[in-house]
């Protein structure tokens, strides 16, 4: 029911977002007019209009060229390995040295992998960049069957297969768990193509550790309530009508709710910027927020298992998780070097959380693991933004070169 009501009003208020995109046409019309203060004013207003909406696209990463070493490299986007709800995408240099083959596993939480654009640039500057990239749950039919937290794995699993022996994996946020199970499950196989080095950022590996908001929404409410009032049906005519899912904007009403004040004063700084021409100030405004309004839905069966396996019952640290019915032993993990990092201030994924995956695993030698606790930085901060540029990603850096 939820869909339905959520389409019928952007259906609805679509005329309305036109009209204001054809009256911003009128803008060069204006001439001289348009520095009267109130034409400014109307301009803006009228552009602020057209911005309210939600996308279920994909905005373009765009990088097209990075810094490696001393000269400019020219990147391009390929898809490697495309599968039904999702693909790994390749970023391909124009440069002959070989580099560390890396394998981003971003979040699949309502944003798509573009959210981690600034990861993959900076990364790119010293390694080979793949990025598992999901695909929007509203336009997978039916056919295609399901996707839940094990069928992930597989695709992590699948996705090294194809990258072959010796690549790293840098996963972000909340796939850090099903990250560190594929690990687990390859090196319990003996599997050739287990990773090099395992780097988990911001990841709730043990939820019991500093419980955030986040944590205690997911512990307040029986499994039962998330799928009676949070799961929907994808309507028609979309291309997975009939699919049973968690809506991204659902999501995305979850995050903004945390922290209403914020975005309400940033949107009065972006209107403020556009009356004054400040162009620039804008358009970093802009840029962020079409990507945050950038939304896609996850299967019924991937929400519902996470929020059970992983936030509820704490499967993986309780050593309960199973995948396709085999037990999940970290213990087993003795050849990947893991890296955990944490945000001091992050409240989403609190301190200790991501750290609790060294006491999984007791059989890694000290050398090959690591940890690094990030001061003055929140959630997004661990993998976007300045102090990772600067201080988080050489970490990462070396443990990767380290075991190359």
């Amino acid at each position: 029911m939820w869909y339905h009501i959520y389409e019928a009003q952007m259906q609805a208020s679509a005329p309305f977002r036109a009209a204001a995109l054809a009256a911003l046409q009128m803008r060069p019309a204006l001439h001289g007019g348009a520095e009267n203060p109130y034409a400014r004013q109307l301009m803006a207003a009228l552009e602020m209009a057209t911005r309210a909406k939600l996308t279920h696209e994909s905005q373009p990463f765009g990088i097209e060229s990075v810094m490696v070493e001393n000269r400019e490299a020219l990147v391009a986007e390929e898809t490697v390995l495309d599968l039904p709800f999702g693909r790994m995408l390749h970023f391909k240099k124009d440069i002959d040295a070989p580099q560390p083959r890396v394998l981003i596993v971003a979040p699949l939480s309502g944003h798509f992998a573009t959210l981690l654009r600034n990861t993959v640039k900076t990364m790119l500057q010293d390694h080979d960049v793949y990025i598992t990239d999901w695909k929007n749950a509203r336009n997978v039919p039916l056919a295609q069957g399901r996707f839940g937290f094990e069928e992930y794995v597989d695709y992590l699993i699948k996705m090294l297969e194809h990258l072959g022996p010796g690549a790293h994996i840098v996963a972000v946020c909340q796939p850090c768990v099903q990250a560190m199970v594929a690990t687990a499950v390859m090196a319990a196989q003996k599997h050739p193509c287990e990773p090099r080095s395992l780097t988990l950022m911001a990841g709730p590996i043990d939820c019991r550790i500093n419980p955030t908001a986040v944590n205690k929404l997911a512990t307040d409410h029986p499994i039962e309530w998330f799928r009676n009032n949070l799961i929907s049906t994808v309507p028609f005519p979309l291309p997975a009508w009939g699919r049973r899912v968690y809506p991204g904007f659902m999501q995305l009403t979850a995050f903004m709710s945390m922290n209403p004040e914020r975005h309400l004063e940033q949107h009065k700084t972006l209107y403020k910027h556009l009356v004054e021409g400040e162009v620039d100030e804008a358009e970093r405004i802009k840029t962020f927020y079409d990507e945050y309004f950038a939304v896609l839905d996850l299967t019924e069966e991937f929400y519902l298992e996470t929020v059970a396996w992983v936030f509820q019952e704490m499967r993986l640290p309780l050593g309960r998780l199973k995948h396709h019915g085999v037990p999940v032993d970290c213990s087993k993990i003795t050849r990947t070097a893991l890296l955990t990092v944490e945000g001091e201030r992050d409240d989403i994924c609190a301190v200790g959380q991501t750290a609790a995956a060294h006491e999984l695993t007791p059989k890694l030698r000290p050398h090959l693991r690591s940890h690094h606790l990030q001061p003055g930085v929140g959630h997004y901060g661990v993998f976007s933004g300045k102090k990772w540029d600067r201080e988080i990603y050489p970490t990462v850096r070396s443990v990767i070169l380290s075991v190359e």
